[in-house]
């Protein structure tokens, strides 16, 4: 089974101002001359972590990884203006301009996976290739399952600490109701908020019991940028017509990808994978027959590792 890659610092990065308010924070790790790679990070407004740079060969790829509008280091911090799929997909573009590449492979997992695929459909000729993990499609059905009826039947008991902000005549609308919470005017109130729908993400992350995982899913500062930037997408359909990810599939017709889903992803459904495949016959489907959602799961990394380093002998060759 495959592991992560050593530990490796960047060798370069940078705050870049995409407009009047947003400034996103970028940086680059591995070789400068390798294989473009784009890291998409989860949530939305998750940010990345170190460990992401670890999931490709230092040798062989410039990993470039930014913070998503207001997560991470990007500025400001939670911020919900100006703060759509459309303006991300812009953001990519004016990232890989920016950077003078022609082509990169794109890596996403979660929320990653959704951007991934909604970028690609709009500039398919800019990309080399996609790895995607915990397939994503944010249908309104997918919101329904994690956040409404679902996956609160597998974890009951962490459901009912998810349901606690919540009163009781408004649990019928659960994405509806920690909205108006987490955009409330007192901080106190926001952050309550942020941290039980965070520690509900954390807690169904992984198929076995992870502390680790739970811990940084409970920080304050990643916490409030995933709660906030995560209800404002879901509760605008995460700025995305109906079915669009599915509808728009056959554009992915002449771009390599690789699929990779655990069977026990109560997050995000295997059933989502399977619908992209059958939309996207092109794309290969590794599903992960030990793991959940997580890409920290030995599976699933060693899964991701292996499709990272398929695809650098792919490309280099």
């Amino acid at each position: 089974m495959r592991q992560l890659y050593p530990k490796i610092t960047h060798f370069t990065s940078e705050m870049l101002a995409v407009d009047h308010l947003h400034t996103l924070y970028i940086e680059q790790c591995g070789n400068p001359n390798g294989i473009p790679v784009l890291f998409l990070h989860g949530g939305p407004g998750a940010g990345c972590t170190p460990t992401h740079r670890r999931f490709f060969d230092p040798k062989r790829y410039r990993i470039i990884l930014f913070d998503q509008r207001g997560c991470g280091k990007s500025t400001p911090h939670a911020e919900l203006e100006a703060n759509t799929t459309e303006n991300l997909i812009a953001d990519i573009e004016t990232i890989r301009q920016h950077l003078k590449i022609k082509q990169w492979l794109v890596f996403g997992g979660s929320w990653g996976s959704t951007l991934a695929l909604a970028y690609a459909e709009q500039f398919p000729h800019n990309i080399l290739g996609l790895i995607l993990r915990g397939i994503f499609l944010c249908r309104d059905q997918d919101i329904e399952w994690f956040y409404q009826q679902g996956t609160s039947r597998i974890f009951p008991d962490y459901w009912q600490d998810f349901l606690q902000p919540i009163a009781e005549s408004d649990r019928h609308e659960m994405v509806n109701a920690y909205y108006r919470l987490l955009t409330d005017k007192d901080p106190a109130r926001q952050l309550e908020a942020a941290k039980a729908w965070s520690l509900w993400e954390g807690r169904t992350a992984t198929l076995l019991n992870n502390p680790s995982t739970e811990e940084f899913f409970a920080q304050t500062s990643v916490a409030l940028s995933m709660a906030r930037i995560e209800c404002h997408y879901f509760i605008h359909h995460s700025f995305m017509q109906p079915n669009q990810l599915l509808n728009n599939a056959s554009i992915l017709s002449d771009i390599p990808g690789i699929l990779v889903h655990g069977r026990y992803d109560t997050i995000c459904p295997i059933d989502q994978a399977l619908a992209l495949k059958q939309a996207w016959p092109e794309a290969e489907l590794i599903i992960v027959p030990d793991a959940g959602h997580a890409a920290t799961e030995k599976g699933i990394s060693d899964a991701l590792i292996t499709a990272t380093d398929q695809f650098a002998d792919r490309l280099q060759s």
